[in-house]
């Protein structure tokens, strides 16, 4: 098959956001109990098509879920926040360890 049989289909703007928060809220996740600046998250995060230090798309992301309440600012750092480590908790890390029993 060719790829021009099948093409991708470009992302609307909110998909983009959605795929973008999701990567972030994951990451943060990922590191809790660490806490990462923006600038050290944008480094983890790069893509290469990012020119600036802290790409827009990170930026909106961050402060989106913010304004969520899924991550908190104090300072430079950001760290999800109890309700995001919770709900991870509730549907992510408890069927993990319940796979892992079985």
């Amino acid at each position: 098959m060719h790829d021009d049989d099948n093409p991708r289909r470009e992302l609307t703007t909110a998909e983009a956001d959605d795929r973008d928060q999701e990567g972030i809220l994951a990451h943060l996740i990922a590191e809790h109990p660490d806490q990462l600046t923006i600038t050290e998250l944008a480094r983890e995060m790069r893509q290469k098509k990012d020119a600036a230090l802290i790409p827009d798309w990170l930026e909106r992301g961050v402060r989106d879920l913010i304004a969520l309440g899924l991550l908190h600012r104090s300072g430079d750092t950001i760290r999800p926040t109890r309700a995001a480590l919770r709900f991870n908790h509730l549907f992510f890390d408890r069927d993990e360890a319940k796979n892992e029993e079985d």
